[in-house]
């Protein structure tokens, strides 16, 4: 019974996976501002300020994402630093290929929607995203 009991919820949890189709990286595409990191031991690092908020583009499985700064008057600040992302689609598993000209990683999509974005990266640290609220002092 105990054993019914384990296969039922780990189906329950394959199950629950979301499958990440190419329409759904149009919607990875703008400002996304990071809430918490989920260590693999189940601890998280919360971040309620960030000086920083990742900007991402994708298109034809290519792109960019860049870290930009949000300014007093709603607008971002940019520098010419980016990373160049190869989109890897195979059976609704999206993997991100990063790579700058100092390094090379790889980051999976959990799950994405309008408003959330959950990637995981080799290291099994699970990084949230939301959609970042504009603000202004205008």
């Amino acid at each position: 019974m105990r054993n019914i009991f384990i296969a039922i919820i780990a189906l329950l949890l394959v199950g629950c996976k979301q499958d990440i189709t190419e329409k759904d990286l149009a919607k990875i595409n703008g400002y996304w501002e990071i809430e918490k990191a989920e260590l693999p031991d189940g601890n998280k690092k919360e971040y309620k300020v960030n000086e920083t908020i990742d900007f991402f583009q994708i298109k034809d499985k290519k792109g960019f994402r860049k870290k930009v700064m949000p300014q007093l008057d709603g607008t971002y600040l940019m520098n010419d630093l980016s990373e160049k992302i190869e989109v890897e689609m195979n059976d609704g598993n999206v993997v991100f290929n990063y790579s700058t000209p100092y390094a090379k990683w790889k980051e999976t999509i959990v799950s994405v929607s309008e408003e959330k974005l959950v990637l995981k990266n080799d290291q099994d640290i699970e990084y949230h995203y939301k959609k970042p609220k504009p603000f202004s002092v205008k």
